[in-house]
C-alpha cells in the first residue's frame, strides 16, 4: 500500500482521491475550500482544509511522508508552481501535476515534477481516436506516447474459438495482447467490476463476451484497427443486392 496526498479538489482531484481510495492505498486530500474537503472527507484517509503553498502548514499533516504527491491545482498557475516547488523541497519521491497548457507543462517538469498531465487535452485526444475509429469493434484508443497506443478490441468473427497462440497476433499484426476483459453483462449496475485477465496465456480461448486490450506501435494499431471494420451482416447484404437487382 502506498501513501497518497491529493492537493486540489477539483473534478480532476477529486476523481483522483476517491479513486486512490476506493483501490485501498491512504490519501490525504488536501484544499483550501472546505466545502471540497467536507465532500471528500468519508471517502479518504484523511482531509484537510489548508494552503497548501504553506511550508508549516503542509508539514504540520505529515505530507512529507507520503510516497506521492498530486498537485491537482489548474486554474491558478501561481499557486499551482508554488506548490510544487514545496513538494519538491520537501523531498517527496514522486510529483505529479495538472497542468492547463504546454507552457505551465513545461514550467513544471523544469522545476521538478516527475509527470505532467494535461486531463482535457488527454482526454479529448482519447475522445477523437475513439470517435474517427472505422470500426465499431474499437471501443477504446489510448494514446501512450508519440509511437505507441493501446486500444480495447471486441474481437471479430474470425478471432472467436480461436486461441491466442493461433491468432498469434505478434507475429500477424505487430502488436501484444496484454489482458482479456469480459464484458459487464447488460442490466447489471455500472458499479460492478469487470473480470481481467492480467496475464493471457497462450492457450486462452478468445469467446464472444472478451474485450481484447491490445498493445503496440501506432502503425500497427492503424492497421490492425482497419482490418476490424464491421463487416455487413449476410441477411441485410442479401437484402441490399436484392434492392440493387
Amino acid at each position: 500500500m502506498k501513501s497518497f496526498a491529493v492537493i486540489g479538489l477539483g473534478r480532476f482531484g477529486m476523481s483522483v482521491a476517491r479513486i486512490l481510495s476506493e483501490k485501498g492505498q491512504q490519501v490525504i486530500a488536501i484544499d483550501s475550500d472546505e466545502d471540497l474537503v467536507h465532500d471528500v472527507m468519508d471517502h479518504v484517509t484523511k482531509a484537510v482544509c489548508l494552503d497548501a503553498s504553506e511550508g508549516k502548514a503542509v508539514r504540520s499533516v505529515g505530507l512529507q511522508d507520503v510516497d506521492v504527491a498530486i498537485c491537482a491545482i489548474g486554474t491558478n498557475v501561481e499557486a499551482s508552481i508554488l506548490v510544487t516547488l514545496l513538494l519538491k523541497e520537501l523531498g517527496i519521491p514522486t510529483i505529479v501535476c495538472k497542468a492547463v497548457s504546454e507552457a505551465h507543462k513545461n514550467v513544471l517538469e523544469k522545476i521538478g515534477a516527475t509527470k505532467v498531465v494535461l486531463p482535457e487535452r488527454d482526454m479529448g485526444a482519447r475522445i477523437a481516436n475513439t470517435l474517427i475509429s472505422t470500426s465499431d469493434l474499437v471501443l477504446e484508443h489510448i494514446d501512450l506516447s508519440a509511437d505507441s497506443s493501446i486500444i480495447e478490441l471486441v474481437p471479430s468473427e474470425e478471432f472467436i474459438g480461436k486461441t491466442l497462440r493461433e491468432l498469434d497476433m505478434r507475429a500477424k499484426h505487430g502488436v501484444n495482447v496484454i489482458a482479456i476483459k469480459k464484458k459487464t453483462p447488460e442490466g447489471k449496475e455500472a458499479a460492478e467490476e469487470e473480470k481481467i485477465n492480467v496475464v493471457p496465456q497462450a492457450n486462452d480461448v478468445i469467446t464472444r463476451d472478451d474485450i481484447l486490450v491490445v498493445f503496440g506501435a501506432n502503425e500497427d494499431i492503424d492497421a490492425l484497427k482497419k482490418l476490424h471494420v464491421e463487416p455487413q451482416a449476410p441477411q441485410k447484404k442479401e437484402e441490399d443486392e436484392k434492392k440493387e437487382g
